[in-house]
């Protein structure tokens, strides 16, 4: 494993295990650069978020949650599109990721997102969305490429393997690029301390 290892949390924002997205992760578990040791964070367990319960302090899942999030280096988040926007589970979790106010667990972390969809639109909305929340997160998200899998029950094997050549090229230079992003703002945040 090399010294220079970059951590990577990832977040699958479906709750189903053999979902599209779900394939996309272990697809790009597969995929990703040597240097990047890629985990998921889990997000099933989390209460929805109150601040009554965040005032008592955060319960056990939020704060393995947010410990997850803190030791990496930066954020993989794999989202499907529902209702033109991210899921509830997943906006949950980014709203326990944000609090408390102003100390959010993401704040100048490296951020990229991908996402597939049975649909023609392959979680485009759904993404635009979520760089939008990364604002209040104080996320950085990863500018290029954008990876939309669209019409994705015909691109995964039945292993739930991405056979679409494509997006699979997309995928690696997406996670080739995360590398990059990590870097050029580790160096940013050492010139400017």
């Amino acid at each position: 494993m090399p010294s220079n290892r970059i951590e990577v949390a990832a977040i699958v924002g479906s709750l189903r295990q053999h979902s599209v997205n779900r394939s996309l992760f272990r697809t790009s578990m597969l995929v990703a650069p040597e240097r990047m040791h890629m985990y998921e964070v889990p997000i099933d367990r989390l209460p929805f978020y109150n601040e009554d319960l965040e005032r008592q302090s955060d319960p056990p899942p939020v704060a393995d949650f947010k410990a997850s999030l803190a030791r990496a280096d930066a954020v993989l988040i794999f989202t499907p599109e529902y209702s033109y926007s991210i899921p509830g589970v997943l906006k949950n979790a980014l709203d326990w990721a944000s609090r408390p106010s102003g100390r959010s667990v993401m704040k100048r972390k490296p951020l990229a997102m991908l996402g597939a969809s049975i649909g023609r639109s392959g979680t485009m909305r759904a993404q635009l969305h979520l760089r939008q929340i990364c604002v209040q997160l104080g996320a950085i998200p990863l500018p290029a490429p954008e990876v939309y899998v669209t019409f994705a029950e015909g691109k995964f094997n039945s292993l739930g393997e991405l056979t679409d050549q494509t997006s699979l090229d997309q995928t690696k230079q997406l996670l080739s690029n995360l590398v990059e992003w990590v870097e050029v703002l580790g160096k940013l945040r050492k010139s400017t301390s």
